[in-house]
């Protein structure tokens, strides 16, 4: 029996959840506008913790999670702390100097941009959650290593290509420019949003 429509399904279905706007894509989109390699690496980290918990919900935690109430609220809240941290940092820098320093990253800029990707993507149990349904509804019972493996595949496939886009399109230099005129109030745009997003998180059941 072929599983490729079943695949086919699980690619869909991910890339409208991950096209969505969210704390991903506001991550990426901020680190791209300073520099397309921590845009990248923020995309990576971002795939990494996207992959955990697709292979955590295989072994169903995402059920866990859901029964086990304390646990869901930890990472949720951790999560939310971390996003209203990320948009008061980056409220803060609104009121440093206009031009933004434009210079190829080093390797601890780009680990940083890494962590903070996969950091975004780990305190969000709700992706777990996502996963464990999206799994059950489309996946067979007795589907063989092979497709559950190919399901982890076609996921990061699909992350990676949707974030690296992301990066590789406001990392080009016609948006940094106009960005950098700009920058003050777009600063602020995202560090507003990403406080809303991790009060949000913390306050929505």
């Amino acid at each position: 029996m072929s599983h490729i429509p079943q695949l086919l399904a699980i690619a869909l279905v991910f890339l409208l959840a991950a096209m969505s706007p969210g704390p991903d894509f506001l991550a990426v989109t901020s680190r791209a506008l300073a520099s397309r390699r921590e845009g990248f690496q923020v995309a990576l980290g971002i795939t990494a913790a996207i992959l955990l918990w697709a292979m955590l919900a295989m072994f169903g935690l995402g059920v866990l999670l859901v029964r086990a109430t304390w646990l869901y609220m930890a990472i949720r809240v951790a999560g939310a702390l971390y996003l209203i941290y990320l948009g008061v940092r980056i409220l803060l820098t609104v009121r440093q100097a206009p031009q933004r320093t434009m210079t190829a990253s080093t390797a601890t800029t780009s680990q940083s941009a890494w962590r903070s990707g996969f950091a975004i993507g780990i305190t969000n149990p709700k992706t777990a959650a996502f996963f464990g349904s999206l799994f059950i509804t489309v996946l067979p019972l007795d589907a063989p290593f092979w497709v559950q493996a190919a399901a982890l595949v076609v996921v990061g496939a699909v992350s990676i290509g949707w974030f690296g886009f992301v990066a590789l399109v406001f990392s080009t230099e016609r948006i940094r420019v106009a960005y950098a005129r700009i920058r003050r109030p777009i600063d602020a745009i995202f560090g507003a949003i990403l406080v809303i997003l991790g009060f949000r998180l913390a306050l929505t059941p």
